[in-house]
């Protein structure tokens, strides 16, 4: 008797048996940035993640079934980024969200290719979804679908002739410069300087002197985005005068938040915002600034429709499990009628981009305006 009763403790500390109720539970990984360069993108994500779990659960899971958040950092590092994407595979989840930073992905990938688990990204790298991974899903748009519009935007809105590009010398800096000059050459617009910087670069003083004496009629602005902050305070002192064009992060609410007024004037395109003109993702801003005393940006939507996208998924599918929630995800239309927690209707292709409204916007006196609504690729 004395045997058996050690023998069902055993397993209990083992985690081979749970009280009722707990095996219940949907884990999934949540491998992010929670230190390092990426922290405060990480933050955002996690929260925005967290968030939708909630609801999710209080409305009755996913087919039945409560799901369970594992945050994993990843110290802003592919290493180990890779590390732990390896040990969480070993569990067989039914998928894994992240990680954000393009260079995590791209660590990542393979892994959960061969696994055969969906991986929903927050990395917008142009190659991410071109080597051939029937597993990867992004939560927001990659260089190949944003870089176009901006250029569009510099030819047609700024006017410009020539335009400087500084960069983050990492995956996502990278491969929105190869994008975005490919973008303006294929406009006749000239390329004056090409300046590369490093993440986690603190001082920015040469790299302004170096783009005003390029002179060109725009700048394009592709850095992190605590980088992308001290970029602005660092331009302003210099009085560097020329138009200030990024993408999504830089006109971001914690880069306003860090650059202060030097932010006022930054223009570009905007994949993703609280700031959009959709009544869900203005409430979505509302509840989460109400949540956690902060305004999210881009990263707290994208970790919140993160968990939404699975769920949508599952229940097409029919069954929690993973290769059937990725072929389920391939092609799929998710509208905010049927999923709420989209908050703007989206289509993933068979690379797993995806394809959604997108805005123009300005900051202004400390607060990201949305100019203009430009419409899905495919509709």
């Amino acid at each position: 008797m004395l045997r058996k009763t050690l023998a069902v403790a055993g397993l209990a500390i083992g985690g081979l048996w749970a009280p009722a109720g707990f095996a219940q539970d949907i884990v999934i990984p949540n491998i992010i940035e929670l230190s390092g360069g990426g922290a405060t993108v990480g933050a955002m994500w996690k929260n925005g993640s967290s968030m939708a779990v909630e609801e999710i659960n209080a409305s009755g899971g996913i087919l039945g079934k409560k799901i369970k958040l594992e945050f994993i950092d990843t110290a802003s590092d592919p290493g180990k980024a890779r590390a732990a994407m390896q040990r969480a595979l070993d569990d067989k989840p039914i998928a894994i969200f992240g990680p954000i930073y393009s260079g995590s992905v791209s660590a990542t990938l393979k892994l959960t290719a061969d696994a055969e688990v969906p991986q929903v990204m927050g990395g917008e790298a142009g190659p991410l979804t071109a080597q051939g991974s029937k597993y990867i899903f992004r939560t927001s748009f990659g260089q190949n679908v944003s870089m176009p519009k901006i250029a569009n935007y510099l030819r047609d809105g700024v006017k410009a002739k020539t335009v400087a590009v500084v960069y983050v010398n990492n995956d996502f800096g990278k491969g929105g410069r190869d994008a975005i000059t490919k973008e303006l050459a294929a406009r006749d617009i000239k390329v004056v300087a090409d300046i590369s910087t490093e993440a986690g670069q603190a001082d920015f003083a040469a790299d302004v002197i170096k783009l005003k004496g390029a002179n060109a009629d725009a700048i394009f602005v592709y850095l992190n985005e605590e980088e992308s902050a001290r970029f602005l305070r660092e331009a302003k002192k210099q009085g560097l005068n020329k138009p200030l064009i990024g993408e999504t992060t830089l006109l971001g609410q914690k880069v306003i938040e860090l650059a202060g007024d030097a932010a006022n004037g930054v223009k570009g395109h905007v994949g993703l915002t609280v700031d959009a003109p959709v009544p869900a993702i203005q409430e979505f801003g509302k509840k989460y600034e109400a949540k956690y005393k902060s305004k999210p940006d881009h990263n707290g939507v994208k970790g919140y429709i993160a968990p939404y996208m699975i769920k949508a998924a599952a229940e097409k599918a029919g069954k929690l499990d993973a290769k059937a929630i990725a072929a389920a995800l391939h092609g799929m239309t998710i509208t905010p009628d049927k999923v709420p927690g989209i908050l703007i209707e989206a289509t993933w292709d068979d690379k797993g981009e995806i394809d959604r409204i997108s805005f123009l916007g300005e900051v202004k006196d400390g607060k990201q305006v949305i100019t203009e609504t430009l419409p899905k690729l495919n509709k």
